[in-house]
């Protein structure tokens, strides 16, 4: 049986780690413990920064700084974390602007009985994206994890 390549299983357990974490993020923002919180977006820390930034440190510390890999990941993970805190948190400050804008409509039909309005069974997602200092929290936690696991694999 062949193993897992490293830089994958490194990143991977960021990916994990930081999505169990935001349960714990969760239940301190909130006072409720919520399990289901390790299958969501957005939260703290940002598992998207904590992959490709665990992987990106992980390739650096083993081959070096100058390195094409290291600058293709590098990149890649910037990338990323920009997409996450950028459009990804837009989308989910518009689908909350809907959902406010639905609430309003069902509101507003049932004072006028003639109009005619339809409410969805589910909200939209809110939670699509990161804001900063969430996409820096996962970005930190992913150095350290991938440090970690280079210096393991190199002892």
């Amino acid at each position: 049986m062949r193993k897992m390549n490293r830089g994958i299983f490194t990143a991977l357990s960021a990916i994990g780690i930081a999505q169990g974490l935001k349960i714990f993020t969760h239940k301190r923002l909130t006072g409720k413990w919520d399990i289901k919180q390790v299958a969501t977006t957005g939260g703290m820390p940002s598992s998207h920064s904590a992959g490709v930034s665990s992987l990106a440190t992980y390739i650096a510390t083993n081959k070096g700084s100058s390195h094409t890999e290291t600058a293709l990941a590098t990149i890649f993970g910037m990338i990323v974390m920009y997409d996450a805190q950028g459009i990804r948190r837009h989308t989910g400050e518009i689908a909350q602007l809907v959902n406010d804008l639905e609430d309003n409509f069902a509101a507003f039909s049932g004072d006028f009985p003639s109009f005619e309005f339809v409410q969805r069974d589910k909200e939209l997602n809110e939670l699509l994206g990161h804001q900063p200092i969430e996409v820096l929290g996962g970005a930190i936690l992913g150095v350290v994890l991938g440090y970690i696991s280079a210096k393991c694999e190199n002892n």
